[in-house]
Formats: C-alpha cells, structure tokens, sequence
C-alpha cells in the first residue's frame, strides 16, 4: 500500500492506452436525473479526523462522525441514504447520513488494509482498496457487497491502487495508480476484471481524489498532486482520457485547486480552494465559470469532498 503522499515531476504527454486494449467510451446521457444533495467531507480535527456535510449554499454544517479513529474517504450511495468510508485507514464502514446506524464491514484481510470505498450506481455493491502484504504485497481494487460478503478482485496497475471510482454505466473502473518515474495517474479497466491501462497524463502527479461526470462523459481530476513548487489545477478529460481541459487557471505555488467531485445533477464541480493557510469549499460550472464559496476562507480544511444526491 502506497502512501498518501504523491510524488512531483515533469510533465508528460498523454500516454495511449497500452498494449492495445481499447476500452469502451461511456456514452453521454441527454438527462440528469439525481437532484443535488448535502456535500460530504473530512475535517481533521482535535479528535481526529471525522466526516461533515454541508448544503450547498453553505448552511447546515454538521459533523456525522465521533469516531475514536479517522473517518476518511467518505462516498456518498446512490440513493443518498448511506455513507461508506474508511475507519483507522484500514477498515471500511457505512453510516446514515445523521450519524445513525454505523455499520463495520469486518475486513477479511489478517494484517492487511481494506480502504476507500465506492458504491457501485446500483447502491448494491462497493469497490475498495484492499492491500494484502501476506500475498506478495499485493495492492489491487476489489468489490463486494454492503455485508462484506461474495468479495471478487478486479484490477490493480504495476504501481499499485488506489481510489477508486466506477462509471455511471456500471462497466468501467478508474482507479489512482503509480508509474515507473514515481508519478501518478490515473488507469482503467473493465468491471469485469482484467488489466488496467493508463488513461491520462501524470501532469507532475494526478491529486488522489478523481470523479466520473453522471453522464459519464468526462473525469475530473487535479494536478500537481505534491508539486508544491506548482499551482494545482483541476482539469478534466473526456473518459478514454483525450480531450484534456483546464478548468481553474492558478499560477501561484501557494495556490491549489483540489477537486472533489461532480454535482449529481452534472451541472457543478465541487473542490477546495487553497491560499497559503486558508481554505475555501468552492463550486463552479462544469466548463470553469460561476465559481463562488460554499466555506469562505478559513483554517478550516475540507478534504476527500463527495457531492451526495437529495434522499429519494
């Protein structure tokens, strides 16, 4: 299991898809259909890192977690009703959205980690880290479903994985992975099982958090992951990773735009806005402009951001 901690570098160019494996391009949908909900994030705070939410124009701050180790990572299920995320960094957990009904996954890897979730669209299953150092350290993306039960390994990449994401067709996984100059990037791979390939560019380290749009047309990501030497930006590309689009244009090292996610009704980005010290919880439009502060400017750190669905 890598660390948190991604690496700089120089820029390279968008790398094709290797060995010839071609995988399909998630068509675009002409409807969006979930209404925006409450926008998850962690905190860290005096007592560890917890999970807060908050509604899109700010009001209603409320922690969700007291958890004795962090609460991390949180992913929001399809139909609003649930959060996954990682306990202590190893093990994953479901919680309601209040606080209530705290449910732990019982990991089945003795020594190992189980971590950073993500509910499949159907709300059925979840996708998840799982590093086993009892089998050659293997660093790899699995699924299972909510009781932790009828578990299958996916993909993983030379570099190891991390982060993972499924498209809104249920057919393709992303995941953060690692290439042979220390840099990351992120990889693909059909749900199915299989090797993974290399979508995007490293551009001086891919930031661990990425997000599919609903209609599965593009993945946003930021760049320069630990190039503090850099301002970080938040781009998108279209899902076979061509097209590549800046949306946020900083120029100072002290600047960062650190990308959380879409909005479910695909008409927003979310992400945390950096100026030295303080920070700000952002949004803007898909193609850059309209971005205002949900958080204004504050030592307060929204981190691992996940825009939720309205409860059906």
């Amino acid at each position: 299991m890598r660390s948190r901690v991604v690496a700089g570098g120089a820029v390279v160019a968008l790398l094709p898809l290797l060995l010839g494996l071609v995988l399909p391009q998630v068509q675009a949908s002409a409807t969006y259909r979930a209404k925006n909900g409450l926008i998850a994030f962690t905190v860290e705070t005096d007592a560890g890192t917890q999970i807060y939410t908050v509604r899109p124009n700010g009001r209603d701050l409320q922690q969700v977690t007291n958890a004795r180790r962090d609460a991390t990572t949180p992913d929001w299920s399809p139909d609003g009703q649930w959060l996954a995320y990682s306990l202590g960094e190893c093990q994953i957990a479901l919680v309601r959205p209040d606080g209530s009904d705290r449910r732990i996954i019982p990991s089945q890897t003795p020594g190992g980690c189980e971590t950073d979730p993500a509910f499949t669209p159907d709300g059925e299953h979840l996708v998840f880290e799982l590093y086993d150092p009892s089998n050659d350290d293997d660093d790899a993306i699995w699924i299972m479903n909510l009781n932790g039960d009828e578990r299958r390994r996916i993909s993983r990449a030379p570099g190891g994985a991390a982060t993972p994401e499924v498209s809104p067709d249920g057919r393709t996984l992303t995941f953060l992975s690692w290439t042979p100059n220390e840099l990351t990037a992120l990889f693909a791979a059909p749900m199915s099982g299989g090797e993974a390939v290399q979508i995007t560019p490293t551009l001086f380290g891919i930031a661990f958090k990425h997000d599919w749009a609903p209609d599965g047309s593009r993945l946003v990501m930021s760049d320069n992951a630990d190039d503090f030497d850099e301002p970080a930006n938040v781009v998108t590309t279209r899902s076979d990773g061509t097209g590549l689009q800046y949306l946020t244009h900083l120029t100072a090292p002290d600047q960062r735009a650190l990308v959380g996610g879409y909005s479910p009704n695909g008409k927003w980005i979310v992400y945390r806005l950096e100026h030295g010290d303080q920070n700000a919880l952002m949004v803007m439009r898909t193609d850059g402009q309209g971005a205002h502060a949900i958080l204004p400017f504050s030592e307060f750190r929204p981190r691992f951001i996940d825009w939720g669905p309205a409860t059906r």
